[in-house]
């Protein structure tokens, strides 16, 4: 029988992949907490109508799903936006506002894979509900940038993409595409970085623009626009009233991170329930998918049963950022949590005392490790320490009898003979 590989698409994790993902993870905790998001989950499972209600039966064909022993049917949760959705129209009239989450599931899709894309994966999830209006459409760029900035990423690695529905509606109809076929034109937007030239243009026409509407079309989802400079993008497109946009740029600007974003009318995110502000992290490049992407949406509580309730939120993947990080240079080479301590026996003596030292340290909170290799070897000893990444070295010898012992700062070389009881003080004070 062959060796059974894990299925397409999926990942094995071993410790140092655990260690990088728990990196990750505890990154998106860090940044969400300190930005005011409190965090939730939810089933791994949902009921299939969940996600049809949200993006129509077409959906179906992405997703992992099956019926239960009653018939019912069930979907692994591709993201978890409708769970949100759905948590929060269920306890709507209970909640305080705003309502700020944040989540950090793991999530499957029957998708093709591709560089950037898998069947499973982690997403960062940040949702701010029940306030309307720039400020929370800023606050949650902001946590996207702050998360950014924390993995070492700099403006000129990748651009904070920012458009408006509204805005991008308003153009279209003025260049001619008909109410009834908005929708398309904007799922169109969003698939131009992957079309030929030659198939955008004949894609366009069949929206109803006339061929000198198409080229101008094409050229204005094609100009970047920095923040700060809407006078530009006024001119541009001949739509004088960008209110919307004028108050996100002020608060941008009072965020302090304009430097991260410009506004690219390119920008639409396909779904359609999006209602105001969207926005997408790109790689400067352009190699590579979008690392995040988020808007508002104002009517999807209201789906689910739930009151209307403004509500703006974003979504970042694992996948792309881990690309992102290994392109730039910036993936930690490990972080594998270090040891505190490593303890070498020297001797019978030192070999007896191990055990019991380990223990104690260990229920004090140390990370404490020992070889479990009989051996008077102590540089194979202190080899092994080094290979854990261990901070600290302590060789047990016939002196543990009396309650001493070597200590070797991994870090520096330095040696010295100290008290056992004394260990723990040195480890909490280096």
């Amino acid at each position: 029988m062959s060796k059974l590989q894990a299925p397409r698409g999926t990942r094995d994790l071993y410790p140092k992949d655990c260690a990088w993902r728990n990196f990750m993870l505890d990154a998106w905790r860090r940044v969400s907490i300190r930005n005011g998001f409190e965090e939730v989950d939810g089933p791994i499972f949902e009921h299939l109508d969940l996600y049809k209600i949200k993006s129509g039966d077409g959906i179906v064909s992405e997703l992992f799903h099956f019926e239960d022993r009653g018939g019912r049917g069930l979907a692994i949760r591709p993201e978890f936006t409708p769970t949100l959705a759905r948590m929060v129209a269920a306890k709507a009239n209970a909640l305080p506002r705003p309502i700020k989450w944040f989540c950090v599931p793991n999530l499957c899709r029957a998708e093709r894979p591709q560089r950037g894309r898998l069947r499973e994966f982690w997403q960062w999830n940040a949702d701010l509900m029940g306030l309307e209006g720039a400020t929370a459409d800023a606050e949650c760029i902001f946590t996207v940038v702050d998360l950014l900035q924390e993995l070492g990423l700099e403006p000129s690695h990748v651009r904070m993409k920012i458009s408006h529905r509204q805005t991008v509606r308003d153009i279209l109809l003025k260049l001619g595409v008909p109410e009834e076929k908005l929708l398309g034109a904007f799922d169109l937007l969003d698939r131009r970085d992957k079309m030929e030239p030659e198939a955008f243009t004949e894609a366009a026409s069949k929206l109803g623009m006339e061929p000198e509407r198409v080229e101008r079309f094409e050229q204005m989802c094609r100009f970047k626009y920095p923040c700060g400079e809407l006078d530009q993008l006024r001119e541009q497109t001949g739509i004088s009233d960008l209110a919307d946009l004028e108050q996100l740029d002020a608060q941008l600007q009072a965020f302090g991170i304009a430097d991260w974003c410009e506004y690219d009318l390119g920008i639409v995110r396909g779904l359609a329930y999006y209602t105001g502000t969207v926005f997408e992290v790109h790689e400067a490049s352009g190699a590579l998918r979008a690392m995040a992407g988020g808007g508002r949406y104002d009517q999807l509580v209201e789906l689910f049963g739930g009151p209307s309730i403004p509500a703006v939120g974003f979504g970042m993947g694992d996948v792309v950022l881990s690309e992102v990080l290994i392109d730039k240079g910036l993936m930690p080479e490990d972080v594998s949590p270090r040891p505190d301590v490593y303890l070498i026996a020297k001797s019978d003596a030192g070999a007896q005392a191990v055990t019991p030292l380990a223990a104690k340290l260990r229920l004090a909170g140390v990370h404490a490790r020992y070889s479990y290799k009989a051996t008077r070897n102590v540089g194979k000893l202190l080899k092994d320490a080094a290979t854990a990444r261990s901070r600290f070295a302590l060789m047990l010898d016939d002196d543990a009898t009396t309650g001493k012992a070597e200590l070797k700062n991994m870090e520096t070389g330095d040696q010295q003979m100290i008290n056992i009881k004394d260990l723990q003080t040195l480890i909490a004070e280096s």
